[in-house]
Parts: C-alpha cells; sequence; structure tokens
C-alpha cells in the first residue's frame, strides 16, 4: 500500500460527512497529490422494521474514518506539506482528532490497513447478514407464513443459517418450530 494510513476519529454517526467534507477541503486547497484517499469501510446488514426486509451499509468501525497520505503527517514532520495536511485533517468539522500522540500521529501498519480494508471487501462479497436483536427467551410474534399472527417463544438461534427455534402455543400445547429471522418481529 502506498504511502501512510491514519485513523481519524469522528463523531459516531457522521463518518461519510465527514469523509465529504474533507474531501471538499482536499479540492479546495489543491493537495490531492498529498491526501490520497479518504475512506469509510462499509458493511451491510439485513434489519426486518414494519414487517419488511431492507438492506443498509453501515461504518465497518463506526466513529472512524481512513486517511491515506503521501507523507508522515504531525507538528514536526518534514516536508511541512505533511504538517499541512495533518492540520487540515484537524480542522475538518466533525473530526476529534488522530489516533496516537496528539503532536505525531500513529500510521497503521501495512498489515493493519490491509486486513482492515479486506475486511470491507470481504463483506461486500458476501450476502450481507441480518442484524439479530433477539435472544433465547424473548417473546416474538409470526408475521409470515401458515402461523402468522401467533406469539411464540425463541427457544434457539442458528445465526448460520438464520433461523429461529420457536415455541408457539397452538390449542393449549407448545409446538416447536423453526422459521427465518425475517419471518418473526419482537413483540
Amino acid at each position: 500500500m502506498d504511502g501512510y494510513w491514519y485513523v481519524v476519529q469522528v463523531y459516531t454517526g457522521h463518518e461519510n460527512r465527514v469523509k465529504l467534507n474533507l474531501e471538499n477541503m482536499v479540492a479546495r486547497e489543491n493537495i490531492q497529490n498529498e491526501i490520497l484517499q479518504v475512506k469509510v469501510p462499509l458493511t451491510e446488514v439485513v434489519e426486518v422494521k414494519d414487517s419488511k426486509r431492507k438492506v443498509s451499509s453501515r461504518p465497518s468501525y463506526p466513529g472512524y474514518v481512513l486517511v491515506n497520505t503521501l507523507h508522515e503527517l504531525g507538528l514536526y514532520v518534514e516536508p511541512q506539506i505533511g504538517q499541512k495536511s495533518w492540520e487540515l485533517i484537524k480542522g475538518t468539522t466533525g473530526v476529534m482528532g488522530l489516533l496516537g500522540p496528539t503532536e505525531s500521529p500513529s500510521a497503521l501498519e501495512a498489515e493493519e490497513i490491509e486486513r482492515m480494508l479486506s475486511l470491507s471487501t470481504l463483506e461486500e462479497e458476501q450476502p450481507p447478514v441480518p442484524a439479530i436483536e433477539y435472544e433465547i427467551g424473548d417473546e416474538v410474534q409470526v408475521v409470515d407464513g401458515p402461523f402468522s399472527g401467533f406469539p411464540a417463544e425463541i427457544q434457539g438461534i442458528d445465526t448460520e443459517r438464520q433461523r429461529l427455534n420457536l415455541s408457539i402455543t397452538i390449542f393449549g400445547r407448545a409446538t416447536p418450530v423453526e422459521l427465518g429471522f425475517l419471518e418473526v418481529e419482537k413483540l
């Protein structure tokens, strides 16, 4: 990987806004040859809201943005473009700071950044995993299939197959049923 990668701490939920602000400031200052990339690694998750399946992207590392620069950053680094870039990043709205010592942030090792970026790409290649909001013992309501409208209690969770083992009371008798994550909703 070329250059130096830094982790910038930002307000959680403002990762994309900070990325956009930083890219705009880099373009305005005309230092695209110094600050090479600004990345927010994303993970896709499936959520069920109002009985509808929705795929959304969330930051893999909430509260952090990755920045790739040509030179080292810090208060006392040479060339001075490294100092200017450091000040520009710190002065961006929503940025709390860079990870590492105050006057000389720590760049990530090549293996660390490769692992962080490959984790993001691996997750993009795999189908999104539902956000699990269920626990054993939770009361849920079946929203799909022949048992639609019946209340049930979660007896087991199989995250790999995305299935729930439920106990549904039918005619006064507990009946074991296996349904998908998206076929029930929390009460």
